[in-house]
C-alpha cells in the first residue's frame, strides 16, 4: 500500500500543530532522517526558528544516538550557557521516532526561559501524540518496500487517544489494573466508561477471569437482586431451580456496575454488605459463599447530590470510590477526535466491506466544530450514517451529515480555481459556520468575527443568508 508524499506532509504539519497546542509548546520542530544515509531535513511549527531550530538538531542528535528521549531544561545550564547567542535559551525536549529498529527522526519542542520546564507527564503526552508518526515517515517520505501497509487501526486497544487527558487515564489504568480495591469511573453518558472497565480487566492479573457488566438500570429491581445473587429453589414464584447468581459468575475476575446511581436504597445495603464482607446469600438461603469479586462501578450521576436528596448511601459512596478516574467528554478532548474520527471511518468500513473511505475538510471541519453531546457513542452513530449515505463515494461530504452537525445542510462546493468565486464560497461558508457557532444573534456574532455589525448584515443580504425563525438581531 503506498501513501503518498503530500498525504503524508500534511499529516505531519498537522501532528507537529497537535503536539504544540496539546503540550503547549510555542515551538516544535521535526527532524527527518532517512536511516542515517542523508542529513536532516526539518518541519516546524508554527515558525522557523534558526536559534531552536540549532540547539534542537544538536539534542535530536542525541537521542537518535542513545535511542531515548531527552530532555534539557534551562535552569541545567549554566550563566554563561544561557546567554549564548547561539543557544536556545529555555526548555527543550526531544523524542526519537523509532520504526522498528531504524530510527527515521525526532520530534523536538521548545518552551521559553519563563515557562516551566517539560516534566514527564509532558514526555507520556508527546509520547502518545507521536505513535504514527514514525511509520507514516518510513512510508510516505523513507521509501519503505511496497508491501509494508500503513498500521491500521487496532481494534484489539479500544482506547483510542493521544490527548493529555487520555494520557492520564491510561497512565492510572496501568497503575490500578493489579490492585483488589473498587475503581470508580466518571463520566458523562457515551464517554466509554464500559471500555475503561474493561482495559482495566484486560490488562490487570485477573484477565483470565471471567468480565461481567450489568446495567443497573435497565432491570427492574425485583429481578435485578436475583440476577445478581441468585436464587433458591421455590423461594418465589418461577424459581424452579437453585441459579447462581451473576456475582458468582464472575468469581477469580472483574465485576462491572454500570449507572449504578440507578441502584436502589435496599441493594445499596446488600452491596455494601458484599464489599465489605466479601460474601453473598442467595435468594431463599441461610448459607453464605465467599467471592473473590472485583468490583467497577460506573456513572454519568453526580453522586454527591444523590446523597444530598438521600437516594445514594454515604458509607456505599466513599467504599466505591476508593481509586477514581474521570472519563472526559469528548468536547473536552478535541485531540483525540481526528483520531477517533479516523479509526471508526476505517472500522466500520471494513465491516461494510468497502473500500477505503476519507472526509472531505468541510465535513472534518463541522465535525471538529461540533460540541458532540453524545459523546464518542454518538460519534460512532453519525460515521456509520455517513458511510451508508455515501453509498459507493469514497468521500463523505458535508451532505452526507445529519442536520443538528450541518443544519444548514450545506451541500459540498466544486473546487474552483477562480479568485473571485473561491473567495465568495469561502465568505458564504465563514458566514454560515458562525452563525451555526455564536447563535442567531448577529451583533454578537459580528464582535466574535470581528466584523461590524453592518458589515456582517451586507454578508448576509450579499449571500441571501435569511434570518433564521425567531432569530434575534440585538
Amino acid at each position: 500500500m503506498s501513501i503518498s508524499r503530500e498525504r503524508v506532509e500534511s499529516f505531519l504539519a498537522k501532528s507537529l500543530r497537535l503536539i504544540g497546542e496539546e503540550v503547549s509548546s510555542p515551538r516544535v520542530l521535526l527532524a527527518l532522517l532517512d536511516g542515517g544515509r542523508r542529513p536532516f531535513e526539518t518541519r516546524a511549527w508554527p515558525l522557523r526558528d534558526p536559534l531552536f531550530e540549532s540547539s534542537s538538531s544538536d539534542l535530536a542528535r542525541h537521542a537518535l544516538e542513545e535511542k531515548r528521549p531527552l530532555l534539557a531544561a534551562a535552569s541545567s545550564l549554566s550563566p554563561d550557557e544561557r546567554c549564548r547567542p547561539d543557544r536556545w535559551p529555555g526548555s527543550l525536549l526531544c523524542l526519537p521516532l523509532l520504526s522498528g529498529d531504524l530510527a527515521v527522526g525526532a520530534v523536538c519542542l521548545g518552551r521559553e526561559p519563563d515557562r516551566e520546564p517539560y516534566s514527564s507527564a509532558d514526555l507520556e503526552a508527546v509520547v502518545f501524540l507521536t505513535q504514527s508518526l514514525a511509520a507514516a515517515i518510513r512510508c510516505g517520505l523513507v521509501h519503505a518496500p511496497a508491501e509494508e501497509p500503513f498500521p491500521p487501526a487496532q481494534d484489539a486497544d479500544p482506547l483510542i487517544g493521544g490527548s493529555r487527558a487520555f494520557a492520564l487515564i491510561r497512565t492510572l489504568i496501568e497503575r490500578i489494573k493489579d490492585a483488589d480495591a473498587p475503581v470508580f469511573i466518571y463520566g458523562e453518558s457515551g464517554t466509554g466508561k464500559e471500555l475503561v472497565a474493561r482495559a482495566i480487566h484486560s490488562r490487570g492479573r485477573r484477565r483470565a477471569g471471567p468480565f461481567i457488566a450489568i446495567n443497573c438500570g435497565a432491570i427492574p429491581d425485583q429481578l435485578l437482586e436475583s440476577e445478581l445473587f441468585g436464587h433458591a429453589r421455590g423461594s418465589f414464584t418461577g424459581a424452579l431451580r437453585d441459579k447462581a447468581g451473576l456475582l458468582e459468575e464472575a468469581d477469580g475476575g472483574t465485576f462491572f456496575l454500570d449507572e449504578i446511581g440507578d441502584l436502589s436504597l435496599p441493594l445499596q445495603a446488600k452491596l455494601l454488605r458484599l464489599l465489605q464482607e466479601k460474601e453473598i446469600r442467595r435468594i431463599g438461603e441461610t448459607r453464605t459463599r465467599r467471592v473473590n469479586v472485583r468490583f467497577v462501578s460506573a456513572t454519568n450521576k453526580e453522586l454527591e447530590k444523590e446523597i444530598e436528596q438521600g437516594r445514594f448511601r454515604m458509607d456505599l459512596y466513599y467504599r466505591l470510590r476508593i481509586l477514581t478516574i474521570e472519563v472526559p467528554p469528548l468536547r473536552e478532548r478535541k485531540a483525540d477526535l481526528l483520531l477517533l474520527i479516523n479509526h471508526f471511518v476505517d472500522r466500520y468500513g471494513r465491516e461494510m466491506g468497502r473500500e477505503k473511505t476519507y472526509i472531505s475538510p468541510g465535513a472534518m471541519e463541522l465535525m471538529m466544530d461540533y460540541p458532540w453531546p453524545g459523546n464518542i457513542r454518538e460519534l460512532q452513530n453519525e460515521l456509520q450514517r455517513c458511510l451508508v449515505l455515501a453509498g459507493g463515494d469514497r468521500l463523505i461530504r458535508e451532505e452526507h451529515l445529519s442536520a443538528r452537525i450541518n443544519p444548514r445542510r450545506q451541500p459540498a462546493s466544486p473546487v474552483s480555481y477562480n479568485y473571485f468565486e473561491a473567495r465568495a464560497e469561502f465568505e458564504k461558508r465563514f458566514i454560515h459556520q458562525a452563525l451555526v457557532r455564536f447563535g442567531p444573534n448577529k451583533t454578537r456574532t459580528a464582535r466574535e468575527v470581528g466584523l461590524t455589525r453592518q458589515g456582517l448584515f451586507k454578508l448576509l443580504k450579499k449571500y441571501r443568508i435569511g434570518e433564521e425563525p425567531g432569530a434575534g438581531e440585538e
